[in-house]
């Protein structure tokens, strides 16, 4: 019987669904609604020395990096199946697009977050 790497994406791809339904709505009215616009929540909330404190502690690295890197990987399974769904069978070749993108978006991330420092 063959191997198959598709549990692997497949349990990504269920987190990261999870998180943006859980914390998705929430990030897009804080980011973009909420602390532009002081409705509900204070404008001092997103400064930039109280964002960089929370990026350069070590819990706040996981969750972001976290946050990143499974809607990352959420989205690129939905894109390759979308891709298959509008009739492009180019198998390894869409594999290797979605895939290795957010592959290399992973290791970005983590490298950024790793030299913004402790």
């Amino acid at each position: 019987m063959k191997r198959s790497h598709d549990p692997i994406f497949w349990s990504l791809f269920g987190a990261g669904g999870m998180l943006s339904a859980l914390i998705g709505a929430a990030l897009v009215f804080v980011t973009g609604i909420g602390v532009p616009l002081a409705i509900l929540v204070s404008q001092d909330l997103m400064q930039y020395q109280r964002m960089l404190g929370f990026a350069q502690h070590w819990l706040g690295k996981i969750i972001v990096f976290a946050v990143i890197v499974l809607f990352l990987w959420h989205a690129a399974l939905r894109i390759f199946h979308l891709l298959h769904d509008f009739g492009v069978h180019a198998g390894m070749v869409a594999k290797l697009f979605c895939y290795g993108l957010t592959l290399l978006c992973t290791l970005a991330a983590a490298y950024w977050l790793l030299i913004l420092g402790f």
